[in-house]
């Protein structure tokens, strides 16, 4: 009989047991639930007591008791953010724990007072997970032979820390990452990746993006053009019309034009709008070389054209009228001279051949 009741005393023992969250991970500022509750007994139950171990309190620290009829008691200090959940009377000490803090990481134990068999326990361990702020940051350097820095990614303060990677299609093989973290007093780790190459104009504008994972939040990818700064490229200079010219480089920042006349200062006449060069009135006086110039913050670079105008445009019609009107007093001459015109008009054109001294020595010249 003595056998039998050690072996049934053990047995209800091994059927006495404290369920609890056993690793509760959650997100800085949300809310868990710390599960505590025994089954298989009869034990009369006295008290339930929850103690922490964690950062900035002594250990086993006992913050929270409850009793029947008293209920939750509070002790060193009142802490709002637990809320008993549970049921004394149904042996459930669970407990609402909110707004979770990096502070509040640790282990956490509730204890059940049975009679007669003493004391259960069960410890849960509470794990704040901290995501990453993201920032992503581009320079802007000159274009130059020395390795700098192109774009910075950062993924501050997070815990656990964050990984960092790039996507950096058309600068594959031009670049190259640098990696490095900090590790915080609060549990938390910074990581910045930066990317690292000779600053060339064909950089430009091209894209790279920074991939940032973390078991607190879904994959986020920011995006950047890389930026540099050159000064103007070649400037070529190119006939709009017949009276305008315009330049035209590659520059960033974009590079402004200024037109200048070499030697002799800009005609009032002509007009400059940007890389544009206007000439509204085509006069010879107008006839030099130009220089067109684009500077930006970087440097500058010039172009020159010579501009040729004549007035021949004015002079042509004039020479025109002239040629007609020699090849009708020629060929008027010619019917008199064949007799295929009357009398009276060969007079006529043989007076105003004279008037005009025109052709004097024409074999044209005769009795009409």
């Amino acid at each position: 009989m003595k056998y039998l009741l050690v072996f049934l005393t053990a047995v209800q023992l091994w059927r006495q047991h404290v369920e609890a969250d056993q690793r509760g991970r959650v997100p800085l500022g949300d809310e868990t639930i710390l599960l505590c509750e025994i089954s298989g007994t009869s034990d009369r139950l006295s008290q339930i007591t929850w103690q922490r171990t964690i950062k900035g309190k002594a250990p086993d620290d006992v913050f929270l008791t409850i009793q029947p009829r008293i209920g939750p008691k509070y002790s060193n200090g009142e802490d709002l953010r637990f809320q008993f959940i549970g049921n004394f009377d149904k042996k459930n000490g669970t407990l609402k724990f909110s707004n979770v803090t990096l502070k509040d990481e640790g282990s956490y134990t509730c204890i059940f007072s049975l009679f007669p068999s003493g004391k259960q326990s069960r410890t849960s361990q509470l794990v704040t997970l901290v995501p990453p702020n993201t920032n992503l940051m581009s320079y802007t350097p000159i274009e130059g032979n020395e390795e700098v820095p192109l774009a910075t990614c950062k993924a501050a303060a997070s815990k656990p820390k964050a990984e960092v990677k790039w996507i950096k299609d058309s600068l594959e093989g031009k670049v190259r990452e640098e990696l490095n973290e900090t590790q915080h007093a609060n549990g938390t780790t910074t990581i910045w990746s930066t990317l690292v190459g000779k600053p060339v104009r064909e950089m430009n504008g091209q894209s790279v993006k920074c991939v940032i994972s973390s078991e607190t939040m879904k994959e986020e990818i920011l995006e950047t053009n890389i930026q540099v700064l050159y000064s103007p490229g070649e400037v070529t200079v190119t006939e709009r019309s017949e009276d305008s010219f315009e330049c035209a480089t590659e520059a960033n920042p974009n590079a402004t034009f200024t037109w200048t006349r070499v030697g002799q200062s800009l005609p009032a006449s002509v007009i400059v709008e940007g890389g544009l060069l206007q000439f509204p009135s085509r006069t010879s006086d107008l006839s030099g070389l130009y220089q067109c110039e684009a500077e930006n913050t970087v440097g500058k670079t010039q172009s020159f054209v010579f501009v040729q105008i004549s007035s021949v445009s004015a002079v042509v019609p004039w020479v025109l009228f002239a040629l007609l009107l020699v090849l009708n007093i020629a060929v008027l001459g010619y019917l008199c001279f064949s007799g295929k015109r009357s009398g009276w008009e060969c007079f006529l054109w043989r007076k105003e051949h004279q008037q005009n001294n025109f052709c004097e020595n024409s074999p044209f010249q005769g009795s009409v």
